[in-house]
């Protein structure tokens, strides 16, 4: 039997943040007053390890010296109350699969289990209630539970044999009770009417009684999730209410009719229908030219000229957007994750990398008390916090920037969260083939492998659900592994790979069923050779399992060997699972059972056509846009500010990485002080090679409050909006694409309800024709109940464009003494805007954009001009003197398409003439607002727009004191004697790197050349010779680059462990030695690179080495989250060959983006690395002055240090990313010297 090992490991008293944390938390929203003190231990249960062996994984991948503590006996005292809670068996434990993966390095042996879990000892005088009421906050029933305290005698899991998959006995027979009975005991969610038709077509075709994988598998195909039922319902009738503003909802319709008159339409009247006919609109007129169809189902597509360094390339740009409603409902953290994964497969099934994405959500109010959350519902602050939590580590491993985030918050999302992900990806039209499959052709299974998670995830997220629903669906939700996607992403991005795929489909809803079931119309599918996480799964959960980062791929027979070739670079599982046929049905097998086979044809009827009616509600007849009458402009101005949908989400908005991929044009945050908040992103198509002036602008539109008193103009200003942010961007509207989101309840058969939806398609159907813009996608919701509660009638509208990034304005005002215009949009009385004069706004700002007449611009939102001109103000701490012809009235009234701009007043004297144009003010230095006599400082009205969320989502930590000067080192190293005219630079890319791509290019540009490889870790024998390689290309380098990312996604408990524990093994110890101090090397680590070369020891002390209780360390920024913005950083010593060309004292204004950033060192450390040199930079202020504010040194670092160098200055560490800044027109929107040279100096060095 194998020897099993407990430990457990909590953080020493000073780094135990996370304990404070959830203790203040307990005692605050629990109201638990009895609890006094908390102490978190990650245990690990380990097996397969001698003696040796685990004492050095103790301080090596379980621990670090400087900040944990390690126990062989759990540390607790009588009358603690202990809970340990582990995940549930089948799900997935990054934490242990990255220690896991540490140990295979450590003992290059794959035999080393690791089971985990989290153990929370409670001190204080707690009462049974108490204890109940802790467990019922901290364990989410859906993808935890309680585990034991006892020693464990095994660490495989239990599995029993499956038993062969059973038939569904007379079937065929079974009359109606009985079919209703059999509906309810599988959980159906396909109607009664398709379980008849499944009937009628085993009794008369295939003269069988159907498998349980059968049904299950048409159950999952015919899904409203899969195939959107609801949205292909035929509506028979359409009833309007009568009120004052259903008249343009009857003349849209109307129009709706004659549209599908003159275009022929034969197909029934659906919200699909009416959602896809102003696509067929403007196709039949001539227009949508550079749309890309294909028969593949993968994600928005349209055709764009790309500059790339001069030289015009076409390129194909995809867009989707992507719901997680039900799961992230369910367990927040995996649910958001798994949206942003899922959302992600689509675009890079089309073969695309996927570079920018932007996060849209719904939410009830998130300071809501704890005792006042509904029976069968998580607390909303646990949902939004645990949301943001899933989708923001997903993003940030897999290194997507994520350029907007924005929360709606609406009771009505206590029926459902709404949690929405965007994303957008490009590749050259060249890299992407698309060929009908042949028979014979080969299915492989690419990336991870299949479990329990997600089994009935598609049925699932289309159900209304109840309290006890909600209990018994766990296994509906999957866990993500943004490493395994990374890794795809890394395949698709080569063109040598993509040109051999025919067709791809990622794994989504369905499984195996959906995502191999589509490729072609006949297939033959083998479940036994579909990888699985464990043993035990029986053939139908092999064929629906959701278990996410798979794809399938269509490769022809003579590509087979290649493909798999190239997926083995990439350190990825490739499997073939299935090959095409002619047969033109879905064959499935498992073991020497034929558990599906079913015809193409039946499977594409998708079930029974449903039929329901429609009833219109008239709006109530009151001035939504009106805003209640304004007695005291400043009072107003700052409750304005402080409304929950108005106010500053920062602190939410910055735990994403905005900047890796080195292409973000607009940082989410702008102007000096970085306060402006941008209403859309920007980021630069991610050529591969040179530089491109080339950009996409993205942009939504939606009001919950606004949808909620009209569907119908909800979704039309919805469409209005995401095209008036886009133009006030700098885009041009003329050539707008859009997708949309829809999210409504549950329809049945209420007339009413289903009126909603009808209402909703029918504005934005108003808003496409009179733009002449195309919705060329989008994704539906329909199941937005809960018990009697329903969400807002949601129709999200995503609007993208292509622009030069010359062309990109920012929303901050510029100067003080500027005009600031409002291009506004009449509205009539039936609250309908003046299209004609949309259209013309829009056009000539764009003329004035590309005339370079235009400053900033900014749409108006929610809370007027006020909160408009409020948000451009606080980046730059420059107000505005309201104009006297300005009314208070006039500045918060809703305004939606109106646009505010600044302008130099003698441009503004001109376009006032303009018709719908008017003065709102001018731009002061007096850092207020200034308005009929009354002044309004912006920082009260700054601190109104953070307050509501700062408890929430904080946007910044406590500031430590004391004095952070350091005096600045001014001696420059020696040079080298022998020169090359390219140096090397060896990059390794190891499970959780993605900064590769933008650390070779910043070396590149600055005359090197790189060499970058993935190490290969899925068996012993793949690790060994990644070794060897690494060793020899180390040999031929002269210079190691260690980049940013999640190596091992920062598990087990701590960053760099990965990289560190690989490069202590003898031969890359050794090939790194001879690099640096044989042959005179450099080494460069930034970020995550940076946290490995401090846990290796290399620095502060030059060599690798154990490390000490006391060693300098990197260990979690101070306020618990990830940070993600621009800082200052000084340079204080110039002793490293990495700033030999830079003065000492100079400014750099960098990107940041990390969980574990805060430098720890002793007092006496700090004075020695100071008086050697080593203190390379340090965080500063506005005024460059070495700070502890927290606006400046975020993660609180000590001495404000945020890079150090070895002893001979060899080996630089720095947390900010240097190698994101590739042009000038990136980072527009911030001040201040971006260009730090030290690529330039590494190369120089060999020079």
């Amino acid at each position: 039997m194998q020897s099993i090992r407990r430990l457990y490991v909590a953080k020493k008293d000073f780094f135990a943040d996370e304990a404070k944390r959830m203790l203040a938390d307990l005692q605050e929203n629990l109201l638990i007053k009895g609890l006094t003190d908390i102490k978190i231990y990650h245990r690990y249960d380990v097996g397969g390890l001698d003696d040796a062996a685990f004492e050095a994984a103790k301080n090596m991948i379980f621990s670090e010296p400087p900040v944990d503590a390690v126990y062989d006996e759990l540390p607790s005292q009588a009358g603690d109350t202990v809970l340990a809670i582990e995940y549930l068996p089948g799900q997935y434990d990054q934490r242990a699969d990255s220690a896991m993966q540490c140990l295979q390095m450590l003992t290059m042996k794959n035999d080393s289990p690791v089971r985990t879990a989290q153990v929370i000892v409670l001190s204080g005088t707690l009462s049974a209630d108490d204890v109940a009421a802790i467990k019922h906050y901290c364990i989410n029933p859906v993808e935890a539970r309680e585990a034991s305290l006892d020693p464990v005698t095994t660490l495989e899991m239990p599995w029993e044999q499956p038993a062969d998959v059973p038939t569904v006995k007379h079937f065929d027979t079974m009359d109606d009770e009985s079919l209703k009975e059999l509906s309810a005991h599988m959980g159906l969610a396909m109607s009664f009417e398709d379980l008849k038709f499944c009937q009628e077509y085993f009794h008369n075709e295939e003269k069988r009684d159907p498998t349980i994988t059968e049904i299950r598998v048409i159950d999952t195909y015919w899904s409203d999730h899969c195939r959107h039922t609801t949205f292909m319902t035929e509506l028979t009738d359409i009833a309007f209410e009568d009120g004052k503003f259903t008249a343009p909802i009857q003349r849209a319709y109307e129009a709706y009719k004659t549209t599908r008159e003159n275009l022929n339409r034969k197909k029934p009247q659906t919200l699909m229908d009416m959602a896809t006919i102003a696509v067929k609109e403007l196709k039949a007129a001539g227009k949508l030219q550079n749309l890309d169809e294909s028969e593949e189902i993968n994600a928005c597509t349209i055709i764009i000229p790309v500059d790339v360094d001069g030289v015009e390339e076409e390129w194909l740009l995809l867009f989707k957007n992507e719901t997680h409603n039900h799961p992230t409902e369910i367990e927040p953290f995996g649910g958001a994750a798994t949206c942003l994964g899922g959302c992600i497969r689509d675009p890079l099934s089309g073969r695309s990398y996927v570079y920018q994405a932007m996060r849209v959500t719904g939410a009830g109010d998130p300071r809501q008390s704890i005792k006042d959350t509904l029976t069968g519902k998580l607390p909303q602050r646990i949902l939004t916090t645990g949301a943001a939590k899933g989708y923001s580590s997903y993003g940030n491993q897999i290194g997507l920037a994520t350029g907007e985030v924005k929360e709606y918050y609406n009771q009505g999302f206590i029926a459902k969260r709404m949690e929405i992900g965007a994303v957008l990806g490009a590749a050259p039209r060249s890299n992407v083939v698309r060929e009908e499959p042949v028979p014979g052709d080969i299915i492989i299974l690419l990336g991870g492998k299949t479990g329990r998670d997600g089994c009935g995830g598609a049925t699932g997220s289309s159900k209304k659900h109840t309290v006890e629903s909600l209990e018994t669906c766990g296994a509906e939700v999957q866990k993500g592994n943004a490493l395994t996607e990374r890794k795809i992403q890394r395949l698709f991005r080569r063109h040598e790979v993509t040109v051999l795929i025919k067709r791809c489909n990622d794994f989504g809803a369905g499984g195996v069923s959906v995502a191999i079931g589509e490729l072609t119309d006949g297939l033959d599918i083998n479940l036994d050779k579909v990888p699985k996480k464990y043993e035990g799964l029986d053939g139908t959960e092999l064929a629906i399992s959701e278990s996410q980062e798979r794809m399938a791929v269509v490769v022809a027979p003579e590509h087979v060997d290649e493909f798999m070739k190239y997926a083995a670079e990439e350190n990825l599982e490739a499997t073939i699972v299935a090959v095409a046929t002619d047969t033109k049905r879905l064959v499935m097998h498992w073991r020497d059972q034929n558990v599906v086979n079913i015809t193409r044809a039946f499977l594409d009827t998708n079930g029974v056509t449903q039929h329901r009616k429609a009833v219109v509600a008239a709006p109530e007849d009151k001035d939504f846009f009106k805003a209640p009458n304004v007695q005291d402009v400043a009072k107003t101005w700052l409750h304005t500010m402080g409304t929950l949908n108005i106010a500053s989400e920062q602190g939410l908005a910055e735990r994403f990485d905005s900047t890796i991929g080195a292409r973000t044009v607009l940082m989410p945050f702008g102007g000096k002080y970085q306060k402006t908040p941008v209403e859309g992103m920007v980021a630069k198509i991610p050529v591969t090679h040179g530089n491109t002036t080339t950009a996409s602008i993205f942009t939504h539109g939606y009001d919950p409050d606004l949808a909620i008193w009209s569907p119908f103009h909800g979704a039309l200003y919805a469409v209005v909006q995401s095209i008036a942010k886009l133009v006030a961007l700098g885009g041009d509207r003329k050539k707008v694409y859009l997708t949309m989101q829809e999210f409504f309840q549950s329809l049945g058969t209420n007339e009413k309800a289903w009126g909603q939806p009808v209402s909703a398609l029918l504005g934005a159907y108003v808003a496409q024709q009179q733009m002449e813009v195309a919705a060329i996608g989008g994704k539906d919701s329909m199941s937005g109940t809960f018990e009697n509660l329903t969400v807002p009638p949601t129709l999200v509208s995503f609007a993208i464009v292509p622009e030069h990034t010359r062309n990109i304005i920012s929303p901050e005002f510029k100067e003080a003494g500027h005009a600031v215009l409002l291009f506004d949009l009449p509205r009539d009385a039936e609250d309908m805007p003046d299209f004609d004069v949309f259209k013309e706004h829009c056009d000539f700002l764009h003329q004035a954009v590309l005339n370079g007449k235009i400053k900033a611009m900014h749409a108006v939102g929610q809370g007027g001009t006020a909160a408009a001109i409020a948000q451009m103000a606080f980046g730059n701490r420059i107000g505005v003197t309201v104009d006297d012809t300005v009314t208070a009235q006039d500045l918060f009234d809703l305004r939606y398409g109106s646009i505010l701009v600044e302008v130099e007043e003698v441009v503004a004297a001109d376009w006032e003439k303009r018709a719908h144009v008017f003065r709102i003010g001018t731009t002061n230095a007096s850092q207020s607002m200034e308005v009929s006599g009354v002044k309004i400082s912006l920082a009260d009205l700054q601190h109104a727009w953070e307050e509501p969320l700062s408890k929430v989502f904080p946007i910044q930590c406590e500031s430590a004191e004391g004095d952070t000067e350091l005096p600045l080192f001014t001696t420059y190293g020696p040079k080298r004697s022998e020169s090359f005219s390219k140096p090397r630079v060896f990059i390794p890319v190891c499970p959780g790197t993605n900064c590769e791509y933008d650390s070779a290019a910043a070396f590149e540009q600055a005359g090197a050349v790189t060499d970058v490889m993935v190490l290969r870790n899925n068996t012993s024998q793949d690790l060994a010779e990644s070794i060897d390689e690494m060793a020899k290309r180390i040999a031929k380098a002269q210079i190691i680059m260690f980049p940013g990312g999640f190596s091992a996604g920062d598990e087990p408990e701590g960053s760099g462990k990965f990289i560190a524990t690989l490069f202590r093994s003898p031969a890359l110890s050794e090939a790194l030695e001879t690099l640096l101090y044989q042959r005179d090397g450099l080494a460069l680590g930034i970020c995550n690179g940076f946290q490995a070369l401090i846990k290796l020891g290399l620095l502060p002390y030059g060599h690798i080495q154990p490390l000490r209780a006391d060693s300098p360390t990197l260990t979690y920024n101070t306020i618990g989250r990830h940070l993600s913005r621009m800082v200052n950083t000084k340079v204080v010593s110039v002793m490293s060959p990495w700033f030999s060309n830079v003065k000492a004292g100079d400014v750099h204004t960098i990107a940041i983006s990390h969980g574990e950033g805060r430098f720890v060192a002793t007092p006496q450390q700090i004075r020695e690395l100071a008086a050697k040199g080593q203190i390379a930079t340090q965080y500063v202020d506005l005024k460059g002055n070495a700070s502890y504010d927290s606006t400046y040194n975020p993660n609180q670092s000590i001495m404000a240090v945020e890079g150090i160098t070895s002893p001979d200055g060899r080996v630089l560490g720095k947390m900010g990313h240097t190698e994101r800044f590739s042009s000038d027109d990136v980072f527009e929107n911030i001040t201040g010297n971006k260009f730090q040279p030290i690529f330039k100096a590494g190369v120089a060095y060999f020079k």
